[in-house]
């Protein structure tokens, strides 16, 4: 993939994305952010998801509960914070400042609210459609609020973590992105999402591109032409130093329909929506680091850097959440 065409924006706007639940998106996510920041990038991490997981899993409860029963005043802090004079007044969104997490790892906390702003953009695509200004201010409103933080911190990635869902909110966030990664579990369910999931992004694309032409002059538009960079394996289950017999055929079936339902209806739309030959969108496999996960969300870490646990295990998820960085920086081109 050209870097040219993607790094024409300051950072990198990426989201791990799929419908099913269950699938390890916020962990995956948190992962990501801490191995990129290691190879020296920073990130600007967004709380995308209502359900507001992210923001639970890397800062303190009692702190999120301050936050979410605050972000209605004039010191929120939260994304909603900043969306809320849009939607309840039709005023400017606010600019709120990123939370630092860590050295090169920053966070825009969610919020439960963010469930009102994905009712108004139901109502803001039918204004887009009709031409209407308004229909354009809010179906690009987190996508502006995203780009004045990542431009503040001159962030080389923007990472969503967003729910489980193919509604408006998730809508809005894919046609704002450069790129999308697709976790997957080894089960049924996760097979058969990823038909759904690939016609989903090819008619928002469609959909979006009809929009962009519909527009009036000077009004801010979204990306629109999300690239899909491939798959993670997840939750499989090893034995003897392998994925056992029952994984290996879900493994096979979702490396097959990764290329046939996502990259190939993709390529429908543009050829550059998925570029690369079939290997190269397995972009890795974490196996189910139980023995240090709770560790890591209690601490808010990276499974590598928790404290407790077996060096040798910390060792191999830092490796293995490295190459995957790795890989999606080589994809990208960056």
């Amino acid at each position: 993939m050209s870097s040219k065409s993607l790094r024409q924006r300051r950072a990198i706007h990426l989201a791990l994305f799929n419908h099913k639940g269950g699938v390890g998106k916020t962990t995956l996510t948190v992962n990501l952010a801490f191995a990129l920041a290691d190879m020296g990038k920073t990130v600007l991490l967004v709380d995308s998801d209502p359900q507001c997981n992210l923001t639970s899993y890397l800062v303190q409860a009692d702190v999120v509960d301050k936050w979410l029963d605050e972000s209605d005043g004039k010191n929120g802090q939260t994304i909603w914070s900043a969306l809320s004079p849009l939607i309840e007044a039709g005023k400017e969104i606010k600019i709120i400042k990123s939370f630092e997490r860590s050295e090169r790892v920053h966070l825009l906390p969610g919020d439960i609210r963010l469930s009102e702003y994905e009712l108004d953009l139901h109502q803001s695509w039918i204004d887009c459609l009709q031409r209407k200004i308004r229909g354009f201010v809010g179906t690009t409103a987190l996508s502006t609020l995203v780009s004045s933080s990542a431009q503040a911190l001159e962030a080389d990635y923007v990472l969503y973590d967003v729910g489980p869902n193919i509604g408006p909110l998730n809508r809005a966030i894919l046609l704002d992105c450069d790129c999308f990664v697709v976790p997957a579990a080894c089960d049924y369910f996760s097979t058969r999402a990823l038909k759904t999931l690939g016609h989903s992004v090819a008619s928002w694309i469609r959909d979006w591109e009809i929009i962009s032409k519909l527009a009036p002059r000077d009004v801010k538009l979204l990306h629109g032409r999300p690239v899909y960079l491939g798959y993670v394996l997840q939750r499989f289950r090893m034995y003897g130093g392998e994925i056992v017999s029952t994984d290996r055929e879900y493994a096979r079936q979702l490396d097959r329909h990764s290329h046939s339902d996502v990259a190939a209806v993709l390529r429908e739309v543009d050829e550059a929506l998925a570029p690369g030959s079939p290997s190269q969108f397995k972009l890795g496999q974490i196996k189910d680091f139980a023995a240090i996960a709770k560790l890591a969300q209690t601490q808010g870490l990276a499974f590598g850097d928790v404290n407790g646990g077996t060096s040798y295990l910390k060792g191999e998820a830092k490796t293995a959440f490295r190459d995957f960085a790795a890989k999606v920086i080589a994809r990208i081109g960056s």
